[in-house]
């Protein structure tokens, strides 16, 4: 584990109730993995669901914690960062209340402090939502 929930703040701008990560699992120079246990005080959930657009926010913020890492050693604050486009949204399923998800984000390309990559989340191995999301200032 890089990161633990504990110390999640750390390395993205969110905080509660808007932190949809738990813990940094695994940081490279092209991929990042991450978890995120829903717990029922969320306030995405809707009829003991989390919204898509919650699974959105997850893949962005596994994104900028992996990002924060790879770049930590060259400035001394995080950059807040912001989403710049979602594209080839595919949502397959949602999870539940208590649900753990895991989520991989893989770079595609880099120019400057521009960044597009691809997530997915998952839940016990079966896809949720994947999306290609461009990322700047982070």
């Amino acid at each position: 584990m890089i990161i633990s929930k504990e110390n999640i703040e750390s390395c993205i701008p969110q905080r509660t109730p808007f932190i949809m990560i738990d813990n940094l699992l695994e940081v490279s120079a092209d991929t990042f993995k991450s978890d995120f246990h829903i717990l029922p005080d969320n306030i995405f959930l809707e009829k003991g669901v989390l919204r898509e657009f919650a699974l959105i926010e997850n893949i962005a913020q596994c994104s900028s914690a992996g990002l924060s890492i790879i770049k930590m050693s060259s400035r001394k604050k995080n950059a807040d960062g912001f989403i710049g486009g979602i594209s080839k949204l595919k949502l397959y399923d949602l999870p539940k209340i208590n649900d753990t998800i895991y989520t991989i984000v893989n770079l595609i390309a880099q120019l400057e402090n521009m960044f597009l990559l691809k997530g997915e989340n998952f839940l016990n191995g079966k896809k949720l939502l994947e999306c290609e999301l461009k990322l700047a200032g982070i």
